[in-house]
């Protein structure tokens, strides 16, 4: 190929061409008495001047630039020209050959397309850094050039080896940033979920996307004891190790207050003065919710975060978003606790935003859609996860951080049910509610066939939480007795709002002994405050595994 034709048609070659004619007339001009151009140049002091752009040759300025250069022409890409960096790179190329087999490098890197692309628009394409076979990088730029004999295309590639491996260290930097990240989120979350008598749980969480930015999304399952169960989940504001390490410390404060069996909106306030000192600048959202299969309902409490979904025994989904408070960390505001029922056959979900927030979509709409896919989905508590994350459409490269609760309180029937006992006897006071509760605890638990130790067992412990009630307490008085499949649990209720603690009693004294008697023959015990006013006080006794 006549590379000096197809350089005809280049930028600036009319130019150095209309150059080199003016320069023929101006010496043909020297018998017309003018000065000659070198004589001139030796009257004046200026110095030479430097050769102009157009007066440079396309070839020697392609053969000393770093850049890769090859020029290449017609449909089959015939080769032209390869300049001196462009054979140094990857060897001597045969010229006239098609880029296909003269130009394997191209055809190894799938430029050959880009080629025929650029043949046929005309245009400028650029592919940013493609490894070569030579282990460098290369940015491709592919420049159309025609000339009245036909068309092709001039090739320029820029080493960008240095930008890519300077990249592919920051990328691999974000990487370990995010899996530390995830280390720590994952560490912080129950590492074993606690499963409750009454209840069946599942979780799942989903780590947001590929970079970084891991959320601080938390749950937590917690046991009161006494039949009740805690459910929490929460969602710090932000992303990275800090909100992780935000979301941790308030998952530890949770658990702590939750030992206090504090109504939810009482365990939130706590939670939101907290917040406030941990970071004044950081906000999360949390739901506390607390179930006693006694009543048979989901007592919560929100601070800013999105509302709670029941599901019915007959299948109809309720929309729990009052009351809702402020996000924790706002301070100075009054949460308040609310409750929905939650009878044997529910099914409720607790969820963070990234469940069924969406950047094109309503958060309202995204709720309605899994309210939807919610009604649906049946099954164990996993099932329903797994079906709610993939109708959200859920993945491993979701943009944010997902994490759902499930919780089902399964309506028992057959043999199973009758691991599932209830009994309470409303005592008025005076001499005669000791005898009765201890005759009608030997008859409840005669009645459901314990051994004879643990019916010991029980009716003392029923006899001195009783009489505790009396000692201390005010009317009304409630004892109830409840069995699990795993646990006999004894309650006594009261009017008066005074709870007892462990204490030791001295020789001399008259009383005080009978938390401490319950505390030693008990699995656990305790006591909170109720809603109404008063308060409950519980043992209870771990069953033998059969």
């Amino acid at each position: 190929m006549n590379f000096t034709r197809w350089s005809a048609r280049l930028p600036g070659t009319q130019r150095r061409t209309a150059a080199r004619t003016d320069q023929a007339v101006a010496q043909d001009r020297r018998g017309d008495g003018s000065v000659p151009a070198a004589r001139a140049e030796q009257l004046t002091d200026d110095p030479p001047s430097a050769p102009a752009v157009d007066e440079l040759p396309v070839r020697a300025v392609l053969e000393r630039v770093p850049a890769l250069v090859a020029l290449v022409h017609g449909p089959d890409h015939r080769l032209a020209y390869v300049n001196d960096a462009y054979a140094t790179a990857f060897g001597g190329r045969p010229v006239g050959e098609p880029a296909a087999g003269a130009l394997p490098e191209l055809r190894d890197l799938g430029l050959l397309p880009l080629l025929d692309q650029v043949l046929r628009s005309g245009k400028p394409r650029t592919v940013k850094s493609r490894k070569a076979p030579d282990g460098r990088s290369y940015t491709f730029t592919c420049t159309p050039v025609a000339d009245g004999a036909g068309a092709g295309v001039l090739i320029f590639a820029t080493d960008v080896t240095d930008h890519a491996e300077a990249a592919e260290r920051l990328r691999a930097s974000e990487r370990r940033q995010r899996e530390t990240a995830v280390t720590l989120q994952r560490s912080l979350l129950p590492q074993e979920l606690e499963q409750p008598d009454d209840l069946r749980i599942a979780v799942a969480y989903q780590p947001g996307g590929t970079e970084a930015a891991v959320g601080g999304d938390w749950y937590d399952v917690i046991t009161l004891g006494g039949g009740r169960t805690a459910l929490v989940i929460g969602d710090v504001m932000g992303r990275g190790v800090r909100a992780a390490a935000v979301m941790g410390q308030l998952r530890t404060a949770v658990r702590a207050y939750a030992r206090l069996d504090l109504p939810p909106h009482e365990v939130l306030q706590l939670l939101d003065g907290l917040a406030t000192e941990i970071d004044p600048h950081q906000i999360a959202t949390c739901v506390y919710a607390v179930h006693d299969p006694n009543e048979g309902r989901l007592v919560y409490a929100s601070a800013g975060h999105l509302p709670i979904l029941v599901r019915d025994e007959n299948g109809t989904v309720l929309r729990a978003d009052e009351p809702t408070g402020p996000p924790l960390g706002t301070g100075g505001w009054m949460h308040a606790s609310g409750s929905v029922p939650l009878a044997p056959g529910s099914v409720a979900v607790l969820y963070t935003d990234g469940l069924v927030e969406r950047r094109d979509a309503d958060l309202d709409e995204g709720i309605e859609a899994l309210r939807q896919a919610f009604a649906g989905a049946t099954g164990t508590p996993q099932v329903i996860c797994d079906r709610l994350l993939r109708s959200a459409g859920v993945t491993a490269d979701h943009d944010d951080d997902v994490a759902v609760l499930v919780l089902q309180h399964p309506a028992r029937t057959g043999a199973d049910s009758d691991l599932f006992r209830n009994a309470a006897l409303e005592l008025l006071g005076g001499v005669e509610a000791a005898p009765r509760a201890r005759a009608f605890a030997s008859g409840v638990l005669t009645s459901w066939r314990f051994a004879a130790d643990l019916h010991d067992l029980g009716v003392l412990a029923a006899s001195e939480l009783v009489a505790n009630s009396l000692q201390h307490g005010t009317p009304p008085m409630r004892l109830r007795l409840r069995r699990t499949d795993r646990r006999l649990i004894i309650e006594v209720t009261d009017g008066d709002d005074h709870l007892p603690r462990r204490r030791r009693a001295e020789p001399g004294d008259e009383s005080g002994r009978g938390i401490a008697i319950v505390a030693t023959i008990a699995s656990a015990w305790g006591c909170r405050r109720t809603p109404g006013g008063g308060k409950a006080v519980w043992c209870e006794f771990a069953l033998p595994n059969k």
